[in-house]
């Protein structure tokens, strides 16, 4: 019997979780050539929905062609073109010998062959934060929104798995990209679309899950789309036909226990001061700035503060919302509050 819920990879047909109204925008952003920036953190379906609306759109319209090309492990403009014509010939099925390979014909590729033959193309780029990895980042900037903003016949949806990279490159009026395209905030999925998922799914291998324990899950991974599905398969494989509440307390226990190691790791990284800001932000403490507060967890300045802040955000273990600090991992939440900070 097949594994009702997926993680780690991307999520298609019934493993597809709610996002209909971002998945609607976005379908209406690539057939009308709108370029698109998403922005969320880790793991909240970025791939996933791309995937979707890019098939969906295709299926719209006959001319469109949507080329997908992602940046992980591309560090160095010279790979950047090579993968981009490559990827666009793929997508568009064109010869190689019709394609020059100096980097502004590279970057006017798809324009070029969308007017030669009369498509519509839209070009997905995931992980693209890693441009700021290359030599000059910000001359590369400069000549890829250069080349860009000028075509007619293609779009561009970026995205990347760094938040605070990917607000930097796009909200910063001084970067080459600010106001490039739509801005696009995944949110986190609601709670009951998590719960009708979660039936549905149990449903169609034959078991099911009563409601305490679907609305459990959403709330122990404070509805984070990837931990929704890791937690809930974890559940589900120790389940034989009804999954309850003490089942899922079971399965989220295991996977603490699975993830420690690497929450010891990310720990070691950290400054003293920046593990009393985070147990001053787990304890619920509002006003940490506070005299009281500051004396409380051994935090030496508000300057500290900030730094730590700072720091935490820069390496995706904090997020910043329009002035909201929240952890990106709230399994790494919950380690840090029962292990960690009750030793």
């Amino acid at each position: 019997m097949d594994v009702p819920f997926i993680y780690g990879k991307t999520a298609i047909g019934k493993d597809f979780c709610d996002r209909e109204k971002e998945t609607t925008y976005l379908v209406q952003n690539f057939t009308s050539l709108t370029n698109t920036i998403i922005i969320s953190p880790r793991g909240w379906g970025k791939s996933s929905l791309v995937n979707k609306a890019a098939k969906l759109a295709m299926a719209q319209d006959s001319n469109l062609r949507i080329c997908h090309i992602d940046l992980f492990n591309v560090r160095s403009e010279e790979h950047f073109y090579s993968l981009l014509a490559q990827k666009v010939i793929a997508a568009t099925s064109t010869k190689w010998e019709e394609v020059k390979r100096n980097p502004d014909e590279v970057l006017d590729l798809a324009e070029k062959i969308a007017w030669k033959k009369g498509m519509k193309i839209v070009i997905c780029v995931d992980e693209f934060q890693n441009i700021a990895e290359f030599t000059d980042p910000d001359y590369f900037q400069k000549k890829l929104r250069s080349h860009w903003q000028l075509h007619q016949s293609v779009a561009y949806c970026l995205y990347g798995s760094k938040r605070h990279m990917m607000m930097e490159v796009f909200t910063d009026s001084s970067k080459p990209f600010y106001k490039f395209g739509n801005l696009m905030f995944l949110n986190k999925i609601e709670t009951p679309c998590l719960v009708e998922f979660f039936k549905s799914r149990f449903a169609d291998t034959g078991k099911s899950i009563d409601d305490e324990a679907s609305h459990l899950i959403a709330k122990l991974v404070d509805n984070h789309p990837y931990y929704a599905q890791q937690l809930a398969q974890l559940s589900w494989l120790r389940t034989k036909d009804v999954c309850t509440v003490e089942i899922v307390r079971e399965a989220h226990t295991a996977l603490v226990e699975q993830l420690s190691l690497l929450f010891v790791t990310i720990t070691e990284t950290l400054t003293t001061q920046q593990l009393n800001y985070l147990k001053a932000l787990i304890a619920g403490e509002k006003a940490i700035s506070s005299t009281g507060v500051m004396h409380r967890y051994q935090i030496s300045s508000t300057t500290s503060i900030s730094r730590s802040k700072a720091a935490l955000v820069k390496n995706d273990i904090l997020d910043n919302k329009a002035g909201e600090i929240s952890f990106q991992d709230p399994i790494y939440a919950y380690w840090l509050k029962t292990e960690y900070f009750a030793k």
